[in-house]
């Protein structure tokens, strides 16, 4: 009988251990809403939608700091303190952060707009606003269990001097090809708008704070529920957006009971072709086949129902968002390559694009620097003898699994790489970049081939004996006018 009851008691401790493990995940966020902007129009919803936020994570178990009406120093004091605190919790620490407030993409780069910015021209964003990627390079940071930010920030740009040049809404950001463990959502989709809304809050928050609050539910299907109710709230004109590198499950509120406990590892969705998604929508009701391609989200699922249901109410809205998808993910891939050669593909498909005369200013003040594309670290990186200094970049295509948001494309072309054997001279001089890895006694000189007529010698040699440098990678962001380097992700710049 003792030894009934003893063995007993010890399942029963080892589950409330385990339980008590399962529940001993740190979670912290940072909720900034920007409402009151000094130099235009103001904003009502976002302070509403950062108090409604903080309430509902405070419920879910975080650990909140809201901030409201921020300016750029502040802003970046609040995500550098945030950064500490996920230090001190640990890398068993989920990261979240809720931005809601004005965005724009200056050249391919998303900014976050604080109460401050009194701008005059468009080089005055750089100054004055906080830069998307360098939030996120603060939470990469330090170790961390997985990192979420969820933008309600592609509001309708309201400042004159850069309405006419800037594109609409946000770049596109891919999740993938930075740290895994990320998620993104936009409040829209890349390159389009999002509305502030008639109610207390956004459509975007509105929709989050509904499902979010369904027991058990996962990240994922949670904002599948965002995108159909915020597309159904706004008669098709906004749609949000996610990219994702999650590794493990995330729920905002746990599952209890006997839920909880016939809970198991949610199911890796395969994606489906077109021609699946025809099988699937096919003797569907309009609406019903509508809903479906929506909460999915990927370019498969549009190019099946425009094909199935032109004569719909809804076949202009796929379409358009179809056609906004592609323009994005065009505009992505030319500022990841950053060549006056690639901004050209991109006005040859749209010349009459929002992102047009952003094209051509870009292609102008590339006219006297060398081309580089972005595989050349990488593939140089990935060689043997780089001493342990560069990280291989996918080979993948950049578009995220979730196409459009900008908030879709061709992959990229393979490198070939080859013997230190100098290949036949081209009408364009080599380009030289050096690379610092730690010290080695030999400096090691490769070559890297590109399509002609590119041609870049990527140098190697001790950090204490350099020859010029004519670029340096700086950074660790994520895509959207990021410059894939040896150590990290992130624009390149150089000295001239």
């Amino acid at each position: 009988m003792l030894r009934h009851v003893f063995c007993t008691a010890m399942v029963c401790g080892a589950l409330l251990s385990g339980s008590h493990v399962a529940l001993a995940e740190n979670r912290l966020a940072l909720v900034i809403g920007e409402s009151a902007y000094r130099a235009v129009t103001p904003l009502p919803n976002p302070a509403n939608d950062a108090r409604a936020m903080s309430k509902l994570l405070n419920d879910a178990g975080f650990e909140v700091t809201t901030a409201a009406d921020l300016s750029q120093r502040e802003v970046n004091t609040e995500v550098g303190d945030f950064a500490a605190k996920i230090a001190a919790k640990g890398p068993d620490t989920v990261a979240l952060v809720f931005y809601a407030g004005h965005g724009v993409q200056i050249d391919g780069e998303n900014y976050l707009v604080p109460v401050d910015v009194d701008l005059k021209r468009e080089a005055d964003i750089p100054l004055q606003a906080v830069r998307l990627n360098d939030v996120l390079n603060t939470l990469n940071s330090v170790p961390s269990k997985m990192r979420i930010l969820l933008l309600d920030a592609c509001r309708n740009n309201p400042f004159p001097a850069i309405s006419g040049s800037a594109g609409h809404g946000l770049a596109m950001v891919d999740a993938k090809t930075g740290a895994p463990g990320t998620f993104v959502s936009y409040s829209t989709s890349p390159g389009a708008e999002a509305e502030d809304g008639n109610g207390a809050d956004s459509p975007y928050t509105t929709a989050l704070l509904s499902a979010a609050r369904e027991p058990g539910l996962p990240i994922e299907e949670a904002f599948k529920r965002v995108r159909v109710a915020v597309n159904k709230a706004t008669d098709g004109r906004q749609t949000p957006w996610e990219s994702s590198s999650l590794t493990e499950d995330f729920k905002f509120i746990a599952a209890s009971g006997p839920a909880a406990a016939n809970a198991g590892p949610v199911p890796v969705a395969t994606k489906r072709s077109a021609d699946e998604w025809k099988r699937e929508l096919q003797g569907k009701p309009a609406d019903v086949a509508h809903e479906l391609i929506v909460a999915d989200g990927t370019v498969e699922a549009y190019e099946a129902f425009v094909a199935l249901f032109m004569q719909s109410q809804f076949a202009h809205e796929a379409h358009e968002w179809l056609i906004l998808h592609r323009r994005m993910v065009a505009w992505n891939d030319a500022v990841l390559v950053n060549t006056a050669a690639s901004y050209r593909a991109f006005l040859a498909l749209y010349p009459d694009s929002d992102l047009a005369a952003t094209a051509r200013k870009l292609i102008e003040r590339l006219r006297y620097r060398p081309s580089i594309v972005p595989a050349v670290m990488a593939s140089a990186g990935g060689s043997s003898g780089s001493g342990g200094n560069a990280q291989p970049a996918s080979s993948g295509p950049s578009q995220p699994t979730n196409a459009s948001l900008g908030p879709c494309a061709q992959p990229t072309v393979p490198l070939k790489k080859v013997d230190v054997t100098p290949p036949p001279a081209d009408p364009q001089p080599p380009v030289r970049v050096t690379v610092l890895p730690p010290r080695e006694p030999n400096p090691v000189v490769r070559t890297v081939v590109l399509p002609p007529p590119h041609r870049v010698i990527v140098s190697e040699g001790p950090a204490y004996h350099r020859p010029p440098v004519l670029y340096r990678p700086i950074g660790t962001g994520f895509g959207g006018g990021g410059f894939r380097g040896p150590i990290g992700f992130g624009r390149m710049r150089g000295r001239f």
